[in-house]
């Protein structure tokens, strides 16, 4: 009756301390969380999903092509 939701980067997150709520990155990029994980692929027990702390990733550049790359 009812469809799922889907999240704004999908459903298959893994969760990590990078994107928690209550982390926070300082100026070196050392994460800070008040809750006792360490890295960025840490999680601890209070982990909450923050989607604005998601980076998306880079956009490819596509190769330079010429016009005789489209002739037959």
């Amino acid at each position: 009756m009812f469809l799922s939701k889907k999240k704004l980067f999908g459903n298959n997150i893994p969760p990590r301390c990078e994107y928690c709520r209550y982390s926070t990155k300082n100026n070196s990029g050392k994460l800070s969380c008040p809750y006792g994980a360490g890295t960025l692929e840490d999680t601890c027990k209070r982990y909450e999903y923050n989607p604005l702390k998601r980076e998306p990733r880079s956009v490819q550049t596509l190769p330079k092509f010429t016009a005789d790359d489209f002739k037959l």
